[in-house]
């Protein structure tokens, strides 16, 4: 990873542009309709510091070298993240092509090197993003609280939503009835539909590519990740970066896990794992194959 993304919040933030012309107005379009105020600077005004104090982020946008050199100079006096547009080596930050869908943004990003691959990734993946996908997010940030009380056991809380998620309650936020999605979620936060713990079994011989779509989802969603030790590196990398990750678990440590509602990742590259499996469905515990060959 050679930048690390990072999201702003901007309610209650400024965000300034510095500059003219379709460059700035391409950057103050970013911003429509979003909770920060947005404060354009032109001529001098772009070369004064104490016009960007207190700035959440600042934007240089002209195809004037001096006027832009001018105005970096003045915003890093403010001490406040700067992109520079077309001139990567003085930006802070760059910009990454947005998808919005209001409390759910996924940004692609290049380092500034290629925005025209950014712009044709955003669109591959802005077809797969339902445009309710940010209601159902600002359902879950409404009864966060509320779950995170009846739920305090992290692994407990991640299975609840996880189950959530595909449930009526965001079903009914992603078509805009958000007032019968908050009533179904509650309904179900007081049914403590929590879902049980989970072994799944996952071929890690690698590459990662071979893998199916319900295989990577199972890394995604993990709580613990039980790996053999020759587990190929590019399968490991798309398991969740905080999933505790353990090595030489036993039949009776995987079923106690999964008694606790911990779903476990298995990722096995012996056969041996064959025995481990009839030996946990003979313990009653729930126990998916994944496509997985050998």
């Amino acid at each position: 990873m050679d930048a690390f993304p990072a999201f702003f919040p901007l309610a209650g933030r400024t965000v300034v542009i510095a500059g003219s012309g379709e460059p700035a107005e391409a950057k103050a379009r970013l911003f429509h309709g979003s909770p920060a105020r947005l404060v354009r600077l032109e001529g001098d005004a772009a070369f004064q510091p104490s016009n960007y104090h207190g700035a959440a982020l600042a934007f240089v946008a002209s195809e004037d070298e001096a006027f832009a050199r001018a105005a970096a100079e003045a915003v890093r006096a403010a001490h406040v993240p700067l992109n520079v547009v077309d001139r990567p080596q003085m930006c802070d930050f760059t910009t990454p092509a947005v998808i919005d869908r209001g409390e759910v943004v996924a940004a692609i990003g290049t380092g500034g090197s290629s925005p025209m691959l950014a712009t044709l990734l955003r669109h591959d993946i802005e077809a797969r993003v339902p445009e309710g996908a940010g209601r159902v997010a600002a359902l879950f940030r409404k009864l966060q609280d509320e779950v995170r009380a009846a739920l305090p056991e992290p692994h407990r809380r991640r299975s609840f939503l996880r189950a959530a998620l595909t449930g009526p309650a965001a079903g009914a936020a992603m078509a805009g009835d958000m007032e019968a999605a908050a009533e179904l979620l509650r309904a179900e936060l007081a049914r403590g539909q929590a879902a049980g713990g989970q072994i799944q079994y996952v071929d890690a011989r690698g590459p990662a590519d071979l893998l199916t779509l319900r295989a990577a989802r199972a890394l995604a969603a993990s709580d613990v990740l039980a790996p053999d030790p020759d587990a190929h590196p590019d399968i490991l990398a798309l398991a969740r970066r905080d999933a505790e990750r353990v090595e030489g678990l036993g039949v009776e440590a995987l079923a106690e896990l999964a008694g606790r509602g911990m779903r476990v990742t298995r990722l096995v590259v012996s056969p041996a794992w064959r025995r481990e499996h009839a030996a946990l469905v003979d313990a009653g515990v729930d126990v998916e194959v994944l496509p997985i060959a050998g």
